[in-house]
């Protein structure tokens, strides 16, 4: 990327629909580093990955919709035939977690999930920045017991947080129109 890091981080934008190639070992090496540089209070390193390459992503996805139907939560058929046609392209799919660590009691569990949360943004961000097209999504059976304890991720020790695609994107995607921060930010104390 010819741009300076600035403009990669203000122009990175989700990018679903993604297909091969995708990231070479040392660009995923790369993107996993990433995700150990996010802020981590008491440096309790929460975050977990699951990586789901190749054909092992159809097998996955059927697994997922398996699951569905047997907590009685069928997903209709469009969405059985979209989920099938994005991850039939997608080349990687990570299973993304926060380990909770019930034992310890030093931080509350908010700071891990957001310390896992960064960790997912930073993995985003470098995904971007190499060129290649991600997407954090909580679809997939995110909140079914099924699929968290197959990809090892049971509560109460862990709490899944969602899945991402990267790979190339299949078409061109500007930058969206973002909203002025002002929007978002007041000051304290307020004015008089």
């Amino acid at each position: 990327m010819s741009v300076s890091p600035i403009e990669a981080l203000l122009s990175r934008r989700s990018a679903k629909l993604v297909g091969a190639p995708g990231p070479s070992p040392e660009h995923l090496d790369i993107i996993l580093r990433a995700a150990m540089t996010a802020p981590d209070h008491g440096r309790a390193q929460p975050w977990r990955f699951v990586l789901i390459e190749g054909p092992a992503i159809a097998e996955f996805a059927e697994f997922v919709l398996k699951a569905h139907e047997d907590a009685g939560q069928p997903l209709l058929p469009q969405k059985v035939t979209n989920m099938r046609g994005w991850l039939a392209q997608a080349p990687l799919l990570l299973g993304m977690a926060c380990h909770l660590d019930p034992e310890d009691k030093r931080f509350p569990e908010q700071e891990r999930i957001l310390a896992a949360g960064a960790a997912a943004t930073q993995m985003l961000n470098a995904a971007h920045m190499l060129g290649y097209g991600a997407f954090w999504s909580t679809g997939l059976g995110t909140y079914l017991p099924a699929v968290q304890q197959e990809l090892g991720f049971a509560e109460p020790e862990y709490r899944f947080l969602g899945f991402m695609s990267i790979g190339t994107p299949l078409r061109a995607m500007p930058s969206p129109a973002r909203p002025e921060p002002e929007t978002f930010v007041r000051r304290w104390p307020a004015a008089s």
